[in-house]
């Protein structure tokens, strides 16, 4: 019975904490209509996902996103320097290639999305057989401690999480 009623019980959680989020307002019936929307999405779209993702260590998902934050604030200011005080010559950009030592689609998309979310970096591919991001660095002059850094930050720590 449960189960039926909140198939994704993780994902009922996030739609009803991004549904009060995106109101911006505390209120009764926001709160209600997220739960009802927090139940509804994850059983119309239940179909679509045939296993739940395993994710462990609800600590481990606050340092994920704690880190996340972290490196988002940092490369804002990176990004505002390069934006004010370098030319266009001086720019350093590089595309450059994350071999994956994760498999679950889930922590993928979340890698993926983190690096999109950092200010200065962009996914921009993941390659046909799913074992590797090609990633752009606005300005880099390290393009393998780049990878380096994305593999320790962020897939290790994912890697934790989903597998």
């Amino acid at each position: 019975m449960f189960a039926r009623l909140l198939p994704h019980p993780l994902l009922t959680l996030t739609v009803t904490a991004v549904w009060v989020m995106l109101v911006n307002d505390i209120s009764l019936g926001g709160i209600l209509f997220g739960i009802v929307l927090g139940i509804a999405i994850p059983q119309i779209t239940s179909t679509f996902w045939p296993q739940r993702p395993r994710v462990r260590g609800p600590l481990k998902i606050a340092e994920y996103a704690l880190v996340v934050l972290w490196d988002i604030v940092v490369a804002n200011v990176k990004v505002a320097y390069v934006v004010v005080f370098k030319s266009n010559r001086q720019l350093r950009p590089h595309f450059i290639t994350i071999p994956l030592e994760i498999y679950s689609p889930e922590a993928i998309t979340v890698l993926a999305g983190t690096i999109t979310m950092t200010p200065g970096t962009v996914t921009a591919d993941l390659s046909a057989d799913g074992r590797s991001l090609l990633v752009h660095c606005l300005d880099t002059g390290d393009p393998e401690g780049e990878v380096s850094g994305i593999k320790q930050r962020y897939e290790a720590r994912l890697k934790d999480i989903f597998e």
